[in-house]
């Protein structure tokens, strides 16, 4: 294969015949991108990434457009998932740190202030830019989840950035097309409403997807003219803090975007209880989620919108197309290593299909889940994001055995580096069983039989969480019938973890509240102002 890389300080224009730039040099390019004096483009990946080679460019917290130390001087360890390595330190936040991003936040919103001045239109403008830097380096980020997270490189190429930089995109046209009404009041008065930016906003997001989720709140936080203080987890914080400088390099004023790096209960919380946020989106935990909740109430009575776990249940009728069902709930629990909070792990299938069914479940198990080097393009399967994880994962894996489910494949750890669990299918699962009504956040799958629809609606929806849930049937009148009957915030129909930016996500019941995506998230970050003139006389 032949591809060009053009470096845009020094004009060079190099072709070369490898797959890959050879070693030495690619330690040279490595070099200059760290001192950021080039940018190399191309139409392939520039080096062949690995966990030895990908340089980490930033460690800092990012405020006011600038990168700092935390005022404390600590610093908190970023570790390798699919290692145990270290590889990195970083900035460790504190409430001191929140409160200078709040003010710098604050600043950047004050009446008259640049950002608000801002044509709606240039604040999508700066967006789309930021989108096409994101692009621009999309290689070099997709390592850097990699490195950071554990999932395959070619996820993180292929799905993560491109969510990245499509959710932008989308939110870039918005900019200039949220508005208000003018309306036929009874009297001699004039009245319209403006839908004007809530102010400084707070967001907390998680660590499965760790540049997907900043993008999500990111985008209509700035798309309703509002600023930022994002606080990322503390496991993944390295592409968030990469992509934060390009905003400034893209021409974003300072204090609209500020990123820190730090705890959930020292900077999470700092942001939580703030009373110069006006709103706070978050993603994670319920039990957290209900602590931001608390905080909010205790403090300023900032709104929160919160995206939280699940126990999503995936329904599949015997008149499905069964590879399709087969290979959509096989993706729909093992994709991202289950660490997916809509993840449809309780899956019940009709009893005329289910021996069928949980034969060909193991078989895929079995033989398509690739363990292994994350940049490695035969691995589809990454390590968890930590022990911690690991543990809570194999401790209910031990729960069903002990409960009485059939493990049919997996159920231990791989290998004795990094944090990699064996794909995992129960069979024979009750719905008393921990395994079927805790969130897990792994690769473990647990199959259940039924007989009719009555009984599957009643038991699906038997759970305290509502975040997504799947049916499969080519029965149409079905599909509709039961679409209505389920209580979760999205129901997919013969596919599962459709996920695009057009599309409203968030949950029922403790899943949460609000909704990330589509024009449904706008409402979120904007406040509807009434404005009421009398006018001399009113005419139609």
């Amino acid at each position: 294969h032949k591809h060009q890389f053009f470096c845009e300080s020094s004009g060079i224009n190099a072709e070369y015949g490898h797959y890959y730039i050879t070693n030495n040099l690619s330690m040279v390019i490595s070099k200059l991108l760290s001192r950021s004096l080039i940018r190399c483009h191309s139409t392939a990946a520039a080096v062949a990434y690995n966990s030895q080679n990908v340089p980490i460019q930033q460690t800092k917290l990012f405020i006011n457009n600038e990168y700092v130390e935390a005022v404390s001087g600590k610093r908190l360890e970023v570790i390798n998932p699919a290692t145990g390595d270290t590889i990195c330190d970083v900035a460790e936040a504190d409430k001191v740190d929140v409160d200078i991003a709040v003010a710098a936040a604050r600043k950047a919103f004050s009446y008259g202030s640049p950002w608000r001045t801002m044509n709606a239109s240039e604040r999508g403008r700066l967006m789309n830019k930021w989108a096409d830097a994101i692009e621009r380096d999309i290689h070099y980020i997709a390592a850097l989840e990699t490195l950071d997270n554990g999932k395959p490189f070619s996820d993180s190429l292929n799905v993560d950035i491109p969510l990245v930089v499509n959710t932008l995109r989308y939110y870039a046209g918005w900019a200039d097309k949220i508005h208000g009404k003018t309306i036929p009041s009874d009297g001699s008065t004039f009245v319209y409403t403006r839908h004007e930016p809530v102010g400084v906003v707070g967001g907390i997001t998680p660590w499965n997807f760790p540049l997907a989720m900043f993008a999500w709140k990111i985008g209509p936080i700035l798309a309703c003219g509002n600023t930022a203080v994002m606080k990322v987890a503390e496991q993944t914080p390295l592409t968030a803090l990469y992509v934060a400088g390009l905003a400034k390099e893209v021409g974003f004023p300072e204090g609209v975007l500020n990123v820190l790096s730090g705890y959930g209960p020292t900077a999470g919380g700092a942001i939580a209880q703030h009373m110069d946020i006006e709103k706070v989106g978050f993603t994670g935990s319920t039990e957290v989620g209900k602590l931001i909740q608390e905080a909010s109430a205790k403090s300023n009575l900032k709104r929160v919108t919160l995206e939280l776990g699940g126990k999503s249940p995936n329904i599949v009728f015997d008149d499905c197309d069964l590879d399709q069902a087969i290979q959509a709930s096989h993706m729909g629990v093992f994709f991202n290593v289950g660490q997916c909070c809509c993840a449809g792990t309780r899956l019940y299938v009709q009893e005329s299909i289910y021996d069928k069914f949980v034969e060909k479940m193991v078989e895929k198990a079995q033989n398509e889940r690739i363990l292994g080097d994350p940049y490695d393009p035969k691995t589809n399967h990454g390590p968890q994001i930590d022990g911690v994880q690991l543990n809570k994962i194999l401790g209910l894996v031990d729960s069903g055995v002990a409960q009485g489910a059939s493990l049919q494949t997996g159920g231990a750890q791989h290998g004795d580096k990094g944090f990699f669990m064996q794909p995992t299918v129960f069979a024979d699962v009750q719905d008393h069983m921990d395994i079927s009504t805790q969130e897990i956040f792994g690769p473990v799958m647990q199959i259940s039989s039924f007989k009719d629809t009555d009984e599957i609606i009643e038991r699906a929806n038997n759970t305290n969480y509502g975040l997504a849930a799947a049916v499969f049937t080519k029965n149409v009148d079905r599909m509709y019938h039961i679409s209505t009957a389920l209580k979760a915030g999205s129901v997919w129909g013969n596919c599962y973890n459709v996920l695009v930016p057009q599309s409203p996500f968030g949950g029922f019941k403790e899943s949460g509240f609000g909704r990330d995506l589509g024009e449904y998230a706008l409402n979120h970050y904007t406040e509807v102002k009434c404005v009421t003139l009398a006018v001399p006389q009113k005419n139609s």
